[in-house]
């Protein structure tokens, strides 16, 4: 029995989401547009083509549920799928699909949603973002130390008034400049060490975040590289039953 093509307004009531965002409305109208599409060549009846598109749908959910690469567990739930709707055996599997008829959709799936796989993956996923925050454990934040200053301050003003009371002026004056080149030195010490600290600390977060980011991308590059090569496979072996 051959079908008709269902225009995009049935189609976007029938399997989309009202509250799907536009640009994902348009990706999924095309890819299920292709589906009956393909269906129709394939002169599938009614049943198989609700069916197949059920099956792409939840494949797609399936995917689309992790930011994660799960280009396996795709594909091995699809051939799961296929393998329910193409053998026998009630009440588990049903034979609504011939095994020529799995070998094309399995091709068909492999040559257009597999090949775009990461493209799907991108438009219906959240981007992964690292936030890292650093906390200096026995130094004091500026705000801390500027009122200890300032209560140093405080105190030492109230220990000179009473030294003036006690010592002559000459004594007072010299005594006065020798607390205040002991309190610059250790200021400009305590400074030039928090200096330091944050300058190691600044250098072995950005050596760490380079050498996360080396190991993001050589995982994105072996996953890109298992799945042509999980691709190549399967042509291969329908190619082996043709």
């Amino acid at each position: 029995m051959h079908i008709v093509c269902f225009p995009s307004r049935i189609l976007c009531r029938a399997l989309l989401a009202s509250d799907v965002a536009q640009p994902k409305l348009r990706v999924l109208l095309e890819l299920y547009t292709n589906l009956v599409l393909f269906c129709k060549e394939q002169h599938f009846n009614r049943e198989q083509t609700s069916v197949l598109i059920s099956m792409i749908k939840n494949v797609h959910q399936f995917n689309t549920e992790t930011p994660l690469n799960n280009t396996d567990h795709c594909l091995t739930y699809c051939s799961e799928l296929l393998l329910c709707h193409s053998v026998r055996r009630p009440p588990f599997s049903i034979d609504l699909f011939s095994s020529e008829q799995v070998t094309q959709i399995l091709s068909y799936f492999i040559n257009t949603y597999m090949r775009h796989y990461f493209l799907y993956k991108y438009i219906f996923t959240p981007e992964v973002q690292l936030d890292i925050s650093l906390s200096y454990i026995g130094i004091p934040e500026d705000t801390d130390i500027e009122e200890t200053a300032q209560s140093e301050s405080v105190a030492d003003g109230k220990r000179e008034t009473e030294r003036e009371t006690e010592m002559d002026g000459e004594v007072q004056q010299s005594a006065a400049l020798e607390m205040t080149a002991t309190e610059t030195d250790s200021l400009e010490q305590g400074s030039s060490l928090k200096s330091e600290l944050r300058t190691i600390v600044q250098k072995e977060v950005t050596d760490e975040v380079m050498r996360l980011t080396a190991q993001l991308q050589q995982r994105l590059q072996d996953s890109a590289d298992q799945l042509n090569n999980a691709i190549s496979k399967v042509e291969t072996n329908i190619q082996v039953k043709k």
